[in-house]
């Protein structure tokens, strides 16, 4: 999957495979906080490490994180952050 967020963490880009796997269409994400409403809670604070950093240029590479899904479950995910 791929997606994006803006400076301000709202999500900016969602593909057709976030939306497969996660299940919430690019139209119900689209200008949502990421980590407040779709990182679960035990990796909401490492997830906005890692943006934060990012949008400072400090890129991370293979980190993994879990998203809710709408269905409520959990999939793990790796993330590669750049700016």
């Amino acid at each position: 999957p791929i997606f994006g967020v803006d400076v301000d963490g709202n999500v900016n880009v969602w593909n057709q495979n976030a939306s497969a796997v996660v299940g919430f269409t690019s139209g119900e994400t689209m200008g949502r906080h990421l980590v407040d409403e779709f990182i679960t809670e035990d990796f909401r604070a490492s997830v906005q490490d890692v943006l934060d950093k990012a949008l400072k240029g400090d890129e991370t590479a293979n980190f993994e994180f879990q998203l809710e899904t709408k269905a409520g479950a959990r999939v793990q995910i790796l993330l590669n952050a750049t700016t």
